[in-house]
């Protein structure tokens, strides 16, 4: 599973980093974060605004910073 934060490094990107990676591990996922800070890139999912989370290049959420359980439930969608 890749799951992309989209986002330029922010305190709500970083988090969102953390809260995903808990999500994840927690549920033994084999899984490859990857950081998207690339502004056109970030645009070319479609999001004008930052921090979003995407997985398998899908975006899941983007604006706000979801928690663990949340995020969870998005990893499966």
């Amino acid at each position: 599973m890749r799951i992309q934060i989209l986002g330029t490094g922010c305190p709500k990107c970083n988090k969102l980093e953390e809260n995903a990676r808990q999500a994840a591990s927690e549920l033994n996922l084999d899984f490859h974060v990857e950081k998207v800070k690339d502004l056109q890139q970030i645009m070319a999912f479609g999001v004008m605004i930052t921090p979003a989370l995407a997985v398998d290049g899908v975006v899941k959420v983007a604006g706000k910073v979801p928690g663990v359980e949340d995020i969870k439930k998005m990893l499966f969608k």
